[in-house]
């Protein structure tokens, strides 16, 4: 479920120009996706044509092809970005670590296996960067205002999160929160949820009903 409260989208077709001196691909950009468009050129300046599937989208990015990184990132960035405001009820925090998240996935491409989707794989890099925000936070004892905009609609569900709900998810531990967040609000399944963090089937279930049981004393 792509998109939602306080989702500040970030436009990754703005000003792009790429030119050859001496041999040398440059790019000018501005926006989010700044170093990825720098990461693609590269690699080169190949472009997929028409509607292509997710693994072609990751072959021509391989390959260097800008077009295709900008495809990525329109079909995750949502998605991403809502998975990471969740667990960190941070706004600032989130579209940094999804930003990151897809960048460390863009460096990594050449190991990822096309054959997979990509969606759980950029998953397991935001939320586990996501928890690591929440424990470096903690850590600090630092008290941050949640900033998750409540009663904010979705923009494909239409689902709104009330005051209670974005305050209680906000109280559970991160770990707990991270489960709750894809598989109730991302609608993951338990077992999408445990390959995208690479855990035990049992750890997933142990975690969300805790959370879940949490959640209920909090909201109740």
């Amino acid at each position: 479920m792509p998109g939602g409260p306080g989702t500040s989208r970030p436009t990754p077709n703005v000003c792009i120009g790429v030119h050859t001196q001496s041999g040398a691909a440059s790019v000018a950009r501005r926006g989010p996706v700044a170093e990825a468009a720098r990461i693609a050129a590269q690699r080169g300046s190949g472009r997929p044509q028409g509607r292509v599937s997710e693994a072609a989208l990751v072959r021509a990015a391989r390959r260097g092809s800008e077009a295709a990184v900008e495809a990525l990132f329109d079909r995750h960035w949502d998605a991403i970005h809502r998975a990471a405001l969740l667990v960190t009820g941070d706004a600032a925090a989130a579209e940094d670590i999804a930003q990151e998240a897809f960048l460390s996935a863009l460096r990594a491409l050449d190991r990822f296996d096309v054959r997979r989707p990509l969606g759980p794989w950029l998953h397991r890099i935001v939320v586990n960067r996501a928890i690591d925000w929440c424990r470096a936070r903690t850590l600090r004892a630092e008290v941050a205002p949640v900033t998750v905009e409540a009663g904010a609609e979705d923009e494909r569900a239409g689902a709104p999160l009330g005051d209670a709900t974005v305050a209680a998810l906000q109280q559970l531990a991160p770990e707990q929160r991270a489960v709750v967040v894809l598989r109730f609000l991302l609608e993951m399944t338990p077992g999408e949820i445990a390959r995208a963090l690479d855990l035990p089937r049992g750890t997933v279930n142990s975690r969300l009903r805790r959370g879940l049981d949490a959640l209920g004393e909090l909201i109740g």
